[in-house]
């Protein structure tokens, strides 16, 4: 027999985003800040982690002017790339984690190809949107290079999910942004992941469209 459920999109998002307000506390957010939470909340389904999430001082306002010049979206991971809503944007987000030369590199400097991909980063850093989803290594190695004086991004989006070293990327990230002079958003503890990233990202995008909840 068939089964009685919503079928209907845009339905189904408005109510979601209101028992989303309903359920997360979401005082002490501005108004650009509270649709990056409730984007969060809404990927992982956990109202509790409104209280983990940080935001840099200028982190909204400087990620959606990037995003509104075309900066370019660096991503350590396809599936934060294929995450991003392509309607908004009018450059492709770039991944070069499955690059030969990524491969070739991780192998000589015996490091991961999520830091071996960053590499190809370089020239691309400055006035960019970072976005890392999985790999808490991409994030130190990030960091490490913002201390080495590397072209800096508009807005690092690090959230990293997992066991090994995620949490204390996403710390380290938070602590040193001031002395590094960059603007984040990060969800603190081991949770994280591609999706919630690139929601995040999303949520930005949203905002510089006008498409609030």
């Amino acid at each position: 027999m068939p089964y009685e459920f919503n079928k209907d999109p845009e339905a189904i998002e408005r109510e979601s985003f209101r028992q989303i307000r309903t359920l997360t506390d979401l005082s002490g957010y501005d108004q650009q800040e509270q649709q990056v939470v409730m984007r969060i909340v809404h990927s992982l389904g956990i109202p509790s982690l409104a209280s983990q999430v940080r935001f840099s001082r200028q982190a909204c306002a400087k990620g959606m002017q990037a995003l509104v010049d075309n900066c370019n979206i660096l991503c350590d991971v396809e599936m934060v790339k294929q995450g991003i809503t392509k309607r908004m944007i009018n450059k492709e987000p770039l991944c070069f984690l499955n690059t030969d030369f990524t491969a070739e590199y991780a192998k000589a400097h015996a490091e991961t190809r999520s830091m071996a991909a960053l590499k190809s980063w370089e020239d691309k850093l400055a006035g960019s949107v970072v976005v890392i989803g999985n790999a808490p290594t991409a994030l130190f190695k990030l960091l490490e290079m913002l201390e080495s004086g590397c072209d800096k991004p508009c807005l690092v989006i690090g959230m990293p999910v997992g066991f090994v070293g995620a949490a204390e990327s996403k710390e380290a990230l938070w602590q040193s942004h001031k002395k590094l002079g960059v603007e984040c958003i990060t969800l603190l503890g081991r949770e994280g992941g591609s999706s919630v990233s690139s929601a995040s990202c999303n949520a930005l995008l949203r905002c510089n469209y006008r498409e609030y909840y």
